[in-house]
């Protein structure tokens, strides 16, 4: 590539806002953790992780890093797949511990959202269609469990236990 099309100032000022929300966020949660009973503190902690490593990839975003060019001289944020390769099953394991969810379903559930993550980086770089295509569809495979088991396991133990997370 002679030109590769990188993201604009308005991109460089969506980054800007997202590390900065998401870096107060990070303090806050410490804040938080350190003021909570023991049984809470697993929740801020968790939610901590998360801000933070999202923090972290904004911020390669940001500095110019984190990305590589791919067809058609585009910019393609790598660090965004390593993001929610973390992110997400700390999401979902916070969710099923809020939920009081067994650890079989959610060592599940983020299997299946940690396999839809890669098929969606993985068809995020293929070069050939037909290929991009199967890889959505093995992504959309893994997401559909992922999504039954939120909205209906974790809610369906929610309902069962009688969880009450915010007394």
């Amino acid at each position: 590539c002679t030109t590769i099309e990188e993201v604009g100032s308005t991109g460089v000022g969506a980054l800007t806002l997202g590390f900065l929300a998401l870096a107060v966020t990070s303090v806050v949660m410490v804040a938080k953790a350190a003021n909570a009973d023991a049984e809470r503190r697993k929740y801020y902690f968790t939610n901590t992780f998360i801000c933070a490593v999202a923090t972290f990839s904004y911020f390669a975003m940001l500095s110019g890093q984190g990305w590589t060019a791919i067809a058609g001289c585009r910019q393609f944020f790598y660090v965004r797949y390593l993001d929610w390769l973390v992110t997400t099953p700390l999401i979902i394991l916070n969710l099923g511990l809020i939920a009081g969810q067994d650890w079989v379903t959610i060592v599940a559930v983020i299997g299946a959202d940690v396999l839809m993550v890669i098929a969606g980086y993985m068809g995020a770089v293929s070069v050939v269609t037909t290929v991009k295509w199967f890889w959505f569809l093995f992504g959309m495979a893994m997401f559909l469990p992922v999504v039954y088991s939120l909205a209906r396991t974790f809610r369906e133990t929610v309902i069962t236990r009688k969880v009450r997370f915010f007394d």
